[in-house]
């Protein structure tokens, strides 16, 4: 039975340009090459020749033009993308002239970036690279970084790297180019070790002598093999370590799918771009600080911006604004005369839905004397209800009861102003005062109101039970105003127009106005939303700014790092575990941002309340900053996670 060859190139031809009307350069011409299972070939050529090119499309990082690429008997020509990052995990092991280790991680780690693309499992991955450092003579120099090791140390490194998902085929592209002759000497012996151990090693070389070592020796020049022989010198040794094509396409079969979960990919992504990130952190701080900002902004913001809301409506609810809508009489429209309100009116607004409490009121200007001090102050004349309608509150004593108003008794309640001129911080209650010369007893004292309307006129006043006040000071009966308390504000509107309705039927006209706190209070709300957006708004810019610095210095890391991708993507890296990591990167700042960000408006907040300023912080606040900040990072980190994902893998190999 004729055995099928591992490696089979027909008409192989390859052509750069030809695109925008530039000029066609053809490198390859119509190569024909056969590879078998445990071969050492070199393929020997000058610069120019080809031999790179044709290494690039042997080992899947490039794709022909035109011709036929069967890889144990399958052809892969028209393989997608990440089908080639399958064999080239899989089946493929890079040694490059160039070593092209990865400088931000040190040797171990080096080693286990294949195995990482592979989906090996941690302590797999440990367990052979341990076995190939020991083999490799580097157990001391496991932790180093590449610029700590000589080219020889680093040379072994990339073999190790090659070997660590099993290095099936060694492609080795000038392996000694770049090293001293003991160096070269030594990486020679482990190559022709690892053929004698049934590895297929393709050998790329200008140096005849080097290839002099290899079992098969082509050699081409201009795009053309001018020569294919058999080493008559090289001792061909059993292999020990055979490439099973079959098991290994049945394998390929089911597709670009890896052996570890998603869970394992992001948690290696992330270790990685740590990594990456803690060896720029100058850099990455000046990018977290955009990200901090902006998340600060939004919290102290917002939390400035709920403070005032707040503020403004616990004024309004001090004056039982929230649920007090007011009646007044109109001014007629034919005799100019302002119309007057009644009992009647009252009553019936009283039978309206959603009306809980109402009082008639009254007030005038009048003077109050006790024992030689006299002042003067607004008298407020309202029935048991107004206690609930106006919100007061109680501090010393008590407010008048509703058999108190039926009974006309002279009973009077002392805003905090006129309690302090009458009596400073004697006691009070029981007292008598002369209000025009009409005695009323004093039977308590209402709670401080300018602490919140900022008028100290609002506690210059005392009140009355409506019925004798009005009889006895005003001379008048009829209320000039009615004000009530409804149950649910959110049915203001409704409210009112059943009151308006009511009201035209008992008086037979529409000759009065109706004062709507609670749509007032409402419209506050929605004016208060509305600026909370904006001022949310205005911080989300510095959090766009952050973005924008985040896919600024991500672009140069993609720029920087060109080399570092292609190396990934040699090793097996698939274009979305290329996306992952550079978005990885870019969310990881962000999330670190937004961290810190949170931190520091917490400080700032605290400071901010340490001065007086008024800040509310709210759960809702911190949590859409923080995910903002996240966002943020996903989405402008994605152009350049894109863009490295998308790079070629041989111009990549060959950028800086």
């Amino acid at each position: 039975m004729v055995e099928t060859p591992l490696i089979q190139l027909k008409n192989i031809c390859k052509s750069y340009g030809g695109e925008n009307g530039t000029p066609i350069h053809k490198v390859l011409h119509g190569i024909d090459l056969s590879i078998y299972t445990g071969e050492f070939v070199a393929i020997v050529g000058t610069s120019g020749s080809g031999k790179s090119t044709l290494m690039n499309i042997l080992g899947c990082l490039d794709k022909a033009s035109s011709g036929e690429y069967l890889f144990a008997g399958k052809n892969i020509s028209n393989f997608k993308a990440d089908e080639l990052a399958y064999l080239r995990r899989e089946a493929f092991g890079f040694v490059f002239q160039g070593y092209h280790l990865i400088p931000t991680l040190d040797t171990s780690h080096n080693i286990q970036v294949p195995a990482i693309y592979k989906g090996t499992d941690f302590e797999d991955r440990e367990r052979k690279t341990n076995e190939l450092l020991h083999r490799l003579g580097l157990e001391q120099r496991k932790s180093h970084y590449p610029n700590q090791l000589s080219g020889g140390q680093q040379q072994r490194v990339s073999i190790a790297r090659a070997l660590v998902n099993g290095g099936y085929i060694i492609l080795a592209d000038e392996p000694t180019g770049a090293l001293d002759s003991k160096s070269g000497i030594e990486v020679m012996e482990l190559l022709k070790e690892l053929a004698s151990a049934g590895h297929t090693i393709i050998l790329i070389t200008h140096d005849s002598q080097v290839a002099s070592q290899a079992q098969r020796i082509v050699r081409i020049s201009d795009g053309l093999i001018i020569e294919d022989s058999k080493n008559s010198s090289y001792e061909i040794v059993n292999s020990k370590n055979t490439f099973e094509k079959r098991d290994f396409i049945e394998h390929m079969k089911e597709g670009v799918k890896k052996d570890s979960s998603l869970l394992a990919e992001i948690n290696e992504a992330i270790i990685s771009a740590w990594k990456t990130l803690w060896v720029n952190r100058f850099r990455t701080l000046l990018t977290l600080i955009g990200i901090i900002i902006g998340v600060c902004a939004v919290i102290v913001l917002m939390g400035v911006g709920k403070a005032t809301s707040q503020k403004a409506l616990k004024q309004m609810e001090t004056f039982g604004d929230v649920n007090r809508i007011s009646i007044w009489p109109d001014i007629d429209k034919v005799t100019g005369v302002e119309r007057t309100l009644t009992l009647n009116d009252v009553e019936a607004i009283d039978k309206v839905d959603n009306v809980e409490y109402t009082t008639p009121a009254r007030g005038t200007s009048v003077s109050i004397k006790f024992g030689n001090v006299n002042v003067g102050a607004f008298a407020l004349m309202t029935n048991e209800n107004g206690l609930k309608i106006f919100n007061w509150e109680i501090v010393n004593g008590e407010f008048f009861t509703k058999e108190d108003e039926k009974n006309l008794s002279k009973v009077a309640v002392l805003g905090k102003v006129v309690r302090e001129k009458l009596f400073g911080e004697e006691p009070f209650i029981g007292e008598y005062i002369l209000v025009n010369n009409i005695p009323f007893r004093v039977i308590g004292e209402l709670g401080e109101m300018a602490a919140y309307s900022g008028d100290k006129e609002d506690d210059d006043m005392i009140v009355l039970p409506f019925t004798l006040g009005t009889r006895q000071l005003d001379n008048k009966i009829e209320p000039r105003s009615i004000q009530l308390y409804i149950k649910d504000y959110n049915l203001a509107n409704e409210t009112v127009e059943d009151m308006t309705r009511t009201l035209k039927n008992v008086r037979g006209t529409d000759d009065f106005r109706i004062n709507n706190n609670p749509s007032k209070i409402q419209a506050q709300k929605e004016a208060n939303k509305e600026q909370n957006l904006l001022i949310t708004l205005i911080g989300s810019i510095s959090l766009i700014v952050g973005g924008i610095g985040i896919m600024n210095i991500m672009l140069m890391s993609v720029k920087e790092r060109t080399k570092e991708i292609g190396i990934r993507m040699a090793t097996g890296a698939r274009q979305s575990d290329i996306k992952r990591q550079f978005l990885t990167e870019a969310v990881l700042v962000s999330l670190i941002g937004g961290v810190a960000g949170v931190v520091v408006a917490i400080i700032i907040g605290a400071v901010l309340i340490s001065f007086d300023i008024e800040l509310i912080f709210s759960v809702k606040a911190i949590l859409i900053a923080f995910f903002s900040a996240v966002i943020t990072g996903l989405i402008f980190g994605y152009i350049p996670a894109s863009k490295a994902s998308k790079l070629d893998p041989v111009v990549a190999l060959n950028g800086e």
